[in-house]
């Protein structure tokens, strides 16, 4: 089996609040909708992150992005008003926790 595109799924219920949410955490607007409500962004290397209304399930999702200067996108997050948790040490890499508005965890990850 070869996996060409991995995508995490975050189910929401609201799919304006969360694209206006996630658009801010990622600088940019969705890269796709390719239907009713989904939208998608990608990047590079093959990976991406759907959001996806399904008001049932919404909240119990979670996504891991590991960052390439985790400094810069805690910066980022600051500008967009986005709450985060303080930076962590790890074992291996420094972390941020955050949530969405359904309550859906995300994880910013970089090296030490």
């Amino acid at each position: 089996m070869e996996i060409n595109t991995v995508m995490a799924q975050l189910i929401v219920t609201d799919l304006g609040q969360s694209v206006d949410f996630y658009s801010a955490l990622f600088e940019r607007p969705p890269d796709a909708t390719p239907m009713d409500g989904l939208c998608e962004w990608h990047f590079g290397g093959g990976g991406a992150v759907q959001v996806y209304q399904e008001p049932e399930r919404a909240g119990s999702s979670g996504v891991t992005l590991n960052m390439s200067d985790l400094d810069v996108a805690v910066g980022a997050l600051d500008r967009a008003g986005i709450d985060h948790d303080p930076i962590l040490d790890a074992d291996y890499v420094r972390i941020v926790q955050l949530n969405d508005p359904d309550n859906n965890r995300i994880v910013l990850t970089g090296t030490k």
